[in-house]
């Protein structure tokens, strides 16, 4: 199977997302809203730095998509970490990996970019695959259960925003928004819930910042190049990523579900590849 530009970066961000995961494993003394709020000053000064050094204003011309986006992409992330600290990590991640969907039903009604009947039925498996291999709490809440929802369907919103923003700014405008946003919402909290980071500690924030930031510019972009039909179901690949650095780096054993897992994941990007690049004749 051959990836297009669009999807390559989308793989390439999914990866470096997943790295940016392994590293706030390392910080969990560091209270979530900490985190978020380091990862925006960094790709903050990441975007200044990269916008001036191309001689591009920062500011753009569509503010209020822009700022949209922003306000989509901070509320999906605030609410996705305050899952995390609330449920089971599988659970939080199963219902995260909803996003795909909602993003290319999203894209159907907003964008007119519909995915084919085909594809919807590969895009049902692998969630089925990611279900699989994380595994699914019935005994969380349903107030917590429907706020990681929220935060899947403001994932797709704010996805759906960077698509629609393509060939309108310039992919650096549009995640330069995206700290522009977060640090006034989540700053006066932080500031007066503030916990000292130590030793490597900041070390890790500024690396969790780096790769968001890196991550960010490759995903930008492949929302740019392709519509989301054809790209946000690579997000599935975090899943096998995980998987496999886990078991790398941390040890961690593969059971034989999450193994049948990752197949029907693989599987199901394989073929809702190949659907979006044919007619729908189903």
């Amino acid at each position: 199977m051959t990836l297009s530009p669009g999807q390559r970066k989308m793989v390439l961000a999914t990866f470096l997302f997943t790295l940016m995961g392994m590293l706030v494993k390392h910080l969990r003394p560091i209270p979530a809203h900490e985190v978020v709020f380091f990862r925006a000053w960094v790709s903050l000064v990441a975007c200044g730095w990269m916008l001036r050094r191309v001689g591009r204003s920062p500011w753009g011309s569509h503010r209020g998509l822009l700022l949209t986006r922003g306000a989509a992409g901070t509320g999906a992330l605030l609410l996705y970490f305050y899952t995390l600290q609330r449920m089971p990590l599988a659970t939080a991640v199963t219902v995260q990996y909803l996003s795909p969907l909602f993003t290319v039903a999203l894209s159907g009604l907003w964008l007119r970019e519909p995915a084919s009947r085909r594809q919807w039925g590969w895009f049902l498996l692998c969630f089925a695959g990611v279900a699989l291999m994380k595994g699914f709490d019935p005994r969380v809440g349903l107030g917590v259960l429907g706020l990681g929802l929220t935060a899947s369907v403001l994932a797709g919103v704010a996805y759906n925003l960077v698509r629609r923003l393509a060939g309108l700014e310039d992919p650096l405008v549009v995640i330069f928004y995206f700290p522009l946003v977060t640090l006034p919402l989540v700053g006066p909290y932080t500031l007066t819930h503030w916990v000292w980071p130590r030793g490597m500690q900041w070390v890790w924030l500024v690396a969790v910042g780096l790769l968001t930031q890196a991550a960010q510019v490759q995903m930008t972009r492949a929302y740019h190049l392709e519509p989301a039909s054809r790209v946000s179901h690579l997000t599935y690949l975090g899943s096998v990523f995980a998987l496999g650095l886990g078991y790398l780096v941390f040890g961690e054993n593969l059971p034989l579900g999450a193994l049948a897992g990752m197949a029907l994941v693989l599987l199901g990007l394989v073929q809702a590849t190949r659907a979006g690049k044919s007619p729908d004749r189903s």
